[in-house]
C-alpha cells in the first residue's frame, strides 16, 4: 500500500510540472559542391548554407575543386557518416553509377542540384532541381538570330567558349545554341574550346582565337559570364571594342555580367539562377519525409540585355 501512495505522489509531483517536448533530430544532408569556379558557383553555396542554417538543418559541406574523384570520395564519406540525404552538383555527368548504387544500397535519397547525370536508373536520385540548359543555350540563339535579321547579307563568325568538358550546361548549351543558329547558314561557330567556366582560362583562351582569327570575329558565345568577362580583357587587349566590334553574348546573369552590360562591353546574359538553397532545403524534407516529389524542379529565369543592365544591376543579388 505505501508504495502505490508513493507512485502516486511521485505521478502527481510530475504532473505538477511542464516538460518541454523532447527536440527533433536535425535533418543532416552532405552536399557536395563542384568547386569555387565562378561567381555564379560563389552564389550558388552561399544560398545553400545560409537557407540550410535558417531551416535548423546540418550541413555537411565539402568542395570538389572541379574534380570528379574528389565528389566520389565526398559521397562515400557522407555514406559512411549515415547521413539522411546527400545532395551534390556534380562535375560531369558520366561515371556516378557505381557510387549512386553505394548510396542506394544504404538507403539514403539523393538529390541533384544544377547539373544532371547521365545513369542507367533513375532511381538512384530522388529528384533534380535545376535550370533547363539546353533552353538557357536556345535563348542565347534565339537573340543572336534576331540580332542577325537586322543585317541579313552579313556573315557572323563565332567563336565559343565551352564550359568544363563533359559537364551537363557545357553539353547542353552548346546543343540548344546550335539548334537555333542552324536557321541561319549566315551564323558560323569557327572556333570551339573549353575555358572550364573560369575567367583565367577564358581570357587565355580568348587571346588564342583572337591570334588564330585576327579581326576576323564578330560575335563571342560564353557558355557562362566569367569566361564572358576573361574574353572583354582579352579583346580589349587587342585593341577592339567588345560589345561593339565582337559581340558578346553569355549565360549566368551574375553582376559581373549586369556591369559589362552596363559599360557596353557586353551585349546579353541569359539568367540561371544559383539561389537554390531554399528549393532544395524542402525538397530535403519532403523526400526524407517519403513523401512524393517531382523528378525535376526548373526554376524561372530570364534573359537581360544591355538597355536594361544599369536598371536591373541594383536588384541582382548575385
Amino acid at each position: 500500500m505505501f508504495l502505490i501512495r508513493r507512485h502516486l505522489l511521485c505521478a502527481a509531483l510530475l504532473g505538477a510540472f511542464s516538460f518541454p517536448a523532447m527536440a527533433a533530430k536535425p535533418l543532416v544532408i552532405g552536399f557536395s559542391q563542384v568547386g569555387a569556379e565562378s561567381e555564379w558557383r560563389t552564389a550558388n553555396t552561399r544560398s545553400i548554407k545560409e537557407a540550410a542554417k535558417q531551416q535548423g538543418i546540418t550541413l555537411r559541406f565539402a568542395d570538389a575543386q572541379q574534380r570528379q574523384e574528389n565528389q566520389v570520395k565526398a559521397i562515400r564519406s557522407f555514406i559512411a557518416q549515415r547521413v539522411d540525404i546527400i545532395a551534390f552538383s556534380p562535375v560531369v555527368e558520366s561515371g556516378w553509377e557505381t557510387v549512386l548504387r553505394e548510396a542506394k544500397a544504404a538507403k539514403i535519397p539523393v538529390i541533384l542540384t544544377d547539373r544532371a547525370v547521365n545513369v542507367t536508373d533513375a532511381s538512384l536520385y530522388a529528384t533534380f532541381i535545376g535550370s533547363d540548359f539546353v533552353e538557357e543555350g536556345r535563348k542565347a540563339g534565339r537573340w543572336l538570330l534576331e540580332r542577325a535579321q537586322k543585317t541579313p547579307g552579313k556573315t557572323f563568325n563565332i567563336v565559343e567558349l565551352q564550359g568544363t568538358v563533359g559537364s551537363a550546361p557545357a553539353i547542353d548549351r552548346k546543343k540548344g545554341f546550335e539548334e537555333v543558329i542552324k536557321a541561319n547558314p549566315k551564323l558560323k561557330i569557327v572556333r570551339s574550346q573549353t575555358g572550364d567556366f573560369t575567367r583565367t582560362k577564358g581570357k587565355e583562351v580568348m587571346e588564342a582565337f583572337l591570334k588564330a582569327q585576327g579581326k576576323g570575329i564578330d560575335v563571342l558565345y560564353a557558355h557562362n559570364d566569367d569566361m564572358a568577362i576573361g574574353a572583354i580583357q582579352a579583346i580589349e587587349e587587342a585593341g577592339l571594342k567588345p560589345g561593339v566590334d565582337i559581340l558578346v553574348v553569355s549565360i549566368d546573369g551574375v553582376k559581373g555580367a549586369f556591369q559589362a552590360m552596363a559599360a557596353g562591353k557586353m551585349n546579353v546574359t541569359v539568367e540561371c539562377n544559383p539561389l537554390l538553397g531554399p528549393q532544395l532545403m524542402a525538397a530535403a524534407r519532403d523526400v526524407a519525409a517519403g513523401k512524393p516529389i517531382a523528378k525535376r524542379i526548373t526554376v524561372v529565369e530570364g534573359v537581360f540585355t544591355a538597355d536594361v543592365a544599369a536598371r536591373e544591376l541594383p536588384n541582382r543579388k548575385y
